[in-house]
């Protein structure tokens, strides 16, 4: 069974420094580091928007509105949280760039507008530019901090998805757990929740009336904004015991999204099994190439170390899935072990109703650039780079200790 646990520090013999982050979107800035610059001429206008405590979907529905154009019209490179102040580019076909550069639109500022000859697409940039605000920091931050990111610039980031890919409940990974097992009750369980879990009193009681079997009344006073909830217990009051038919009231790009978290946290077992050696290579490993993402065989990890020394390859881990290619040798015991803890097998991915999980690598570990800090009073400031698909408080977690 999956069991939720701490992810282990690759600095666990340094104390961390404490404090919070996000306090305040300023706090926390994010820049896209594009594949590439608009060419200047093309039927594709690329914006660099600025936006400020939304999500990257939700700029985008409030553009699209303003501008009477599809959604779907407009492509981007990356997803970012609603918490912090983020640049980064769309595009958006046949539009002037003066018409572009004249969007007033709350939390959401045009910085400029370029001509291209292609949609912009998901994965279509190089990585992230962070700037981190620390505060309420432990009076040892000067101390502390140096050594950590000499450790995170030599041997990298543990390249873990972490909580945020867990949902508002923390458990959006056993919910997936639950749906690869074909446990459809599990799953509608786990999709409920805890009463423990949420800070709303209404919401607690409402869970509280479902797991003591009264269906009606949880659905009562399910808060509205718990659609899904809502949808699920609107069908088992009608048809008591039908947990698999009760799940198809899910849109299944949620149900794609609970399968993707088990897939993120079975990974992140991957790097915590192997945090302490986690810039070394075994016999048998699937290495990835950092500069392209291809994977190839470790026949010899004598040969190659040398390579991930220098931050070439590193170790990959799995996105589980029907179709991922194995590593062999003690690396592959290792996912077996893994996937066997979690009474599920490769099989199990290839999940009806359009939701099959092909599964891929992804490395273990990834590189920060462009590392440096500040400190006044009880405030720490970070800088650093780190490349698309990775996550910044896998980072942060290191230098403060304190998720």
């Amino acid at each position: 069974m999956i069991e939720t646990r701490i992810n282990p520090y690759l600095t666990s013999e340094i104390a961390g420094i404490g404090g919070t982050i996000k306090e305040s979107p300023e706090d926390f800035l994010v820049e896209e580091i594009p594949s590439y610059l608009p060419c200047g001429s093309g039927e594709h206008c690329y914006l660099t928007i600025e936006k400020r405590g939304i999500t990257t979907l939700e700029a985008i529905s409030r553009i699209a509105k303003n501008l009477k154009v599809s959604e779907r019209e407009i492509g981007y490179a990356g997803m970012k949280d609603a918490v912090g102040v983020t640049r980064q580019t769309i595009s958006i076909q046949r539009l002037t760039s003066q018409k572009a550069l004249s969007l007033e639109l709350d939390d959401v500022r045009v910085i400029s507008a370029q001509r291209h000859s292609n949609k912009l697409k998901v994965g279509h940039l190089k990585g992230n530019r962070f700037r981190v605000v620390i505060r309420g920091v432990s009076d040892a931050a000067a101390q502390m901090v140096p050594p950590i990111l000499d450790i995170l610039g030599k041997r990298g980031v543990p390249n873990y998805f972490g909580y945020q890919r867990y949902g508002v409940q923390g458990n959006s990974h056993l919910i997936g757990a639950a749906m690869l097992r074909r446990d459809w009750r599990e799953a509608v369980d786990r999709l409920i929740g805890e009463p423990d879990a949420v800070r709303d009193e209404e919401w607690s009681a409402a869970i509280i009336a479902y797991k003591e079997g009264d269906l009606g009344e949880a659905l009562r006073i399910f808060p509205r904004h718990c659609r899904c909830e809502r949808d699920l217990l609107q069908r088992l009051v009608a048809r008591p015991g039908e947990y698999e038919k009760a799940l198809s009231a899910v849109h299944p790009r949620l149900k794609k999204l609970y399968l993707s978290a088990a897939q993120s946290f079975l990974f992140d077992q991957a790097v915590a099994r192997r945090i302490d050696s986690i810039d070394k290579l075994m016999t048998g490993d699937l290495a990835c190439k950092h500069i392209n993402g291809a994977c190839f065989l470790v026949e010899d990890a004598a040969a190659e170390q040398g390579r991930a020394d220098a931050f070439e390859i590193s170790a990959s881990g799995p996105m589980f899935g029907c179709k991922m290619k194995r590593p062999e040798g003690v690396s592959s015991e290792l996912e077996y072990e893994i996937l066997e803890l979690a009474g599920l097998d490769l099989t199990l991915f290839d999940v009806p109703g359009g939701l099959r999980m092909d599964g891929e690598r992804r490395p273990l570990r990834v590189p920060a650039g462009d590392l440096s800090w500040s400190v006044s009073g009880d405030v720490v400031t970070v800088e650093f780079t780190l490349p698309k698909g990775s996550y910044a408080t896998s980072l942060l977690r290191e230098i403060t200790k304190t998720f």
